[in-house]
């Protein structure tokens, strides 16, 4: 039967050689390590459904994408590709999609990654603003401190997860993510409906987001919206500058955007448009 998420597609080779991982044996440790060099290297944004140049969230357009071009991208975009990189390198996945706001209210628009490794269920999750830097055990209340960054789970019934992070001493809720099945067309439909409708915030928004490293070791996440720059770590508080006071082309060359000029140019009108309309 052929896998309907086309994973013998995926250049392993050039992902490892783009993120500077390296080939271990499945563990938790080691899967930690790959997410951390997943987030160092690639930047969450929604750079491409700004401009509507957006190439599709299939496993093979990503991998151009993010491989190809050192582009970052979204939640389906992660997921598909960090997923795919785990099946090859012989850990167990399934995929989940899961609801980002109120569960009533929102749609299954963000994408996770569900390991089975060592008895343990594992919650992977790639392509979120501020991600966890490595798996959370799928146990009620549950903690873990990757980086740093201390996160937990919470059943919340019904086989759905509630993924939680902690922000200046106060737990802050993230998403919810179901048990249902999903196949690739579930992927292509919460993708059409984030990159499309009026409503979705990924049009109505800016937002490019990384990981990187500090001198000390420590972790730090800077964040590029419509209100500015900010930069969070986990043990002091925010530092932000407005936008008004950056160069929005010198932020995006230090997330690692990767836009050619003109991308460039052309998403600085159409942030100067949001601006206008907020």
């Amino acid at each position: 039967m052929s896998d309907p998420w086309t994973v013998d597609r995926l250049d392993l080779d050039a992902y490892l050689a783009r993120t500077g991982a390296a080939v271990e044996a499945p563990g938790v440790d080691a899967l930690a390590r790959l997410q951390l060099a997943h987030a160092l290297t690639f930047p969450f944004d929604n750079l491409d459904v700004l401009l509507g140049t957006h190439p599709g969230v299939g496993l093979e357009s990503v991998q151009e994408k993010f491989v190809g071009r050192g582009r970052g991208g979204y939640c389906f975009e992660h997921a598909t590709l960090f997923g795919a990189v785990l099946e090859r390198l012989g850990y167990a996945v399934t995929r989940h999609l899961g609801r980002v706001g109120d569960v009533a209210t929102t749609p299954r628009t963000h994408l996770v990654l569900v390991v089975d490794l060592d008895g343990q269920r594992l919650l992977v999750d790639p392509g979120i603003g501020r991600p966890p830097l490595g798996p959370v055990p799928l146990v009620d209340g549950g903690e873990v401190v990757w980086g740093g960054w201390r996160h937990r789970v919470r059943d919340v019934g019904a086989g759905s997860w509630a993924l939680d992070r902690l922000v200046h001493g106060e737990w802050e809720y993230m998403h919810t993510a179901d048990a249902l099945p999903v196949q690739p067309v579930d992927v292509e439909m919460g993708h059409h409906w984030t990159s499309t409708h009026p409503r979705t915030h990924f049009r109505s928004t800016l937002m490019c987001t990384r990981y990187a490293t500090d001198d000390d070791g420590g972790s730090r996440v800077t964040t590029l919206s419509l209100d500015g720059v900010s930069v969070r770590r986990p043990d002091r508080p925010t530092e932000h500058a407005d936008l008004r006071e950056v160069s929005v082309p010198d932020v995006l060359d230090d997330l690692g955007a990767h836009l050619t000029p003109a991308e460039v140019d052309r998403l600085q009108v159409v942030v100067a448009d949001l601006l206008a309309a907020r």
